[in-house]
């Protein structure tokens, strides 16, 4: 559907770099990214308002790399929605059909058939200047999608909208994802590439870094970098070490951890995530392979219920779910043992 092919764009003193990639018909890709990392640049590059230095942009089999915007059958909605403040909602929705000397009668028709699939019909006669954010992120979409773009383009989306109307857009896109239109999604945020996504791009210094399926990235990040995103606050600088038929995972003060079967450098990072470990009030009566003992330094609230540092020789931070914290009856200073196992060990080459 979607094919780049090794893209090369010089942007002053910034440079994508070889960026390849493929989306399906249909996908639902999360480019997930840091302020500055390249990503709206390549979104700008897909949608066709700038040319790449070399490389080829391919759309259902077409080479479109040198076509217009309005030739590549792309809908682009920006992230400050891109407005037209003199207008109604009715015209800034037909705008694209009136450029393109559609008749009234089926502009009308098109804009309230768009309007009613994304609830918006109640707006079309009001002015833009006091809609909410989530409103203009609708109007927005439905100027897009009236065109029936073969693939939406959304850069930062969510980014002005407030926090109780993320939920009702998330569930439109998923809408629109589920009757065959084909997402590509911009973002810095790691929670919305969790809820939205099929498959998963890390953008990085101008770079791809780690694609694939979200379950897979995030669960087998190729760096610290992309692993420090997906929310991974334990590392531990390690010596891998074959110790009769099993591998470990030797810290400078003497900690071992057990690793699954694998090849392993010889130095290297393993990381875990904080919700791939559990917490046990009493050391446990038949204990797993990594199994420590600790004392809880501090407790704060998260977003998964809540943090728990300990000390066990190396600092732990556990993520739990309130529920379970409270019925551990825990506080700070309380001595307990951690686990996990050791396929959520996750072994990185080098030091990140």
């Amino acid at each position: 559907m979607l094919k780049l092919e090794n893209i090369n764009k010089k942007l002053g003193d910034f440079i994508l770099s070889d960026i390849s990639l493929e989306i399906s018909e249909g996908e639902y890709f999360v480019l997930l990214g840091r302020s500055g990392s390249g990503k709206s640049q390549l979104l700008e590059l897909i949608a066709g308002l700038t040319d790449p230095d070399s490389g080829r942009i391919y759309i259902d089999g077409e080479d479109v790399t040198s076509h217009k915007i309005q030739d590549r059958s792309i809908g682009l909605v920006f992230q400050d929605y891109a407005i037209f403040p003199n207008m109604t909602v009715f015209g800034n929705i037909a705008y694209s059909l009136h450029c393109s000397k559609t008749g009234r009668s089926e502009v009308n028709r098109r804009v309230h058939n768009i309007a009613a699939d994304l609830n918006i019909s109640h707006l079309l006669n009001r002015l833009t200047t006091n809609l909410s954010g989530g409103e203009l992120q609708r109007v927005a979409l439905a100027r897009t999608l009236i065109t029936s773009p073969k693939v939406l383009l959304l850069d930062e989306p969510l980014a002005s909208i407030d926090a109780s109307l993320k939920d009702d857009i998330k569930r439109l896109f998923r809408k629109l994802n589920r009757q065959g239109l084909t997402i590509v999604h911009v973002t810095h945020d790691y929670r919305e590439a969790v809820s939205l996504a099929m498959r998963v791009g890390v953008i990085h210094n101008g770079r791809i870094i780690q694609s694939g399926p979200a379950s897979e990235v995030f669960s087998k990040p190729v760096n610290k970098f992309v692993a420090r995103y997906s929310g991974i606050r334990n590392y531990f600088r390690v010596r891998f070490m074959n110790e009769d038929g099993t591998w470990k995972a030797l810290c400078d003060n003497s900690i071992a951890f057990v690793m699954p079967e694998d090849k392993y450098p010889e130095n290297g990072l393993m990381v875990i995530r904080g919700d791939s470990i559990k917490i046990h009030r009493d050391e446990p009566t038949v204990r797993p392979p990594n199994c420590f003992k600790g004392k809880v330094s501090e407790v704060f609230p998260s977003e998964y219920g809540m943090e728990v540092t300990i000390d066990a020789g190396e600092i732990f931070y556990v993520d739990i779910p309130a529920e379970h914290y409270n019925m551990l009856k825990i506080n700070e200073l309380s001595e307990v043992w951690i686990s996990f196992s050791p396929e959520a060990a996750i072994a990185l080459e080098g030091n990140g």
